[in-house]
């Protein structure tokens, strides 16, 4: 299974592909959709459409998964936010491609085994969980790596009475 994690932003979007094969996750791609702020809004969004569509087109991932706005002091960065996120959301299900939501608390959780974890414990177990020399980079895109992992392992949980495969 091929899944495409996604940190959602209008000034960086972060993803991570990553391949549970051979009874592991394996890492494909990573990186981050950087939009300018010199641009307005709708060609921010249609950057970030453009791109992500270009990662759906070459990958053709069985599932993607997001991560859900958490609670910000800044109301202007959450409606920025949620707009980016009703891109992704909207371009992934009219591929009919199944879409899971997760919080930030479910990653930490499937991806550390602590719901309290900071975010360089989160990025340590993303490096040793995918086997890599170093951190990702940047922050957006190990976090949309764990977002992945956490779907992987969401998704066999979920199916443990079917035998927990992938």
């Amino acid at each position: 299974m091929l899944v495409l994690g996604i940190d959602p932003g209008t000034a960086t979007t972060g993803y991570g592909l990553v391949k549970h094969e051979g009874g592991r996750e394996i890492m494909i791609r990573y990186g981050v959709i950087k939009t300018s702020p010199s641009l307005d809004m709708p060609r921010r969004l249609v950057k970030i459409n453009r791109e992500y569509t270009g990662l759906l087109d070459e990958f053709n991932p069985d599932a993607v998964a997001i991560e859900e706005i958490f609670h910000h002091k800044n109301a202007k960065t959450v409606i920025s936010v949620a707009q980016s996120r009703g891109v992704l959301l909207m371009t992934a299900a009219a591929r009919e491609i199944e879409v899971a939501e997760y919080t930030p608390l479910q990653v930490k959780q499937a991806v550390t085994g602590y719901g309290n974890a900071d975010k360089r414990q989160v990025q340590i177990m993303v490096q040793k969980i995918l086997t890599l020399d170093k951190i990702p980079q940047p922050d957006d895109a190990a976090d949309a790596l764990a977002i992945a992992i956490c779907h992987l392992h969401s998704y066999r949980l979920r199916n443990l009475g079917k035998g927990g495969r992938l």
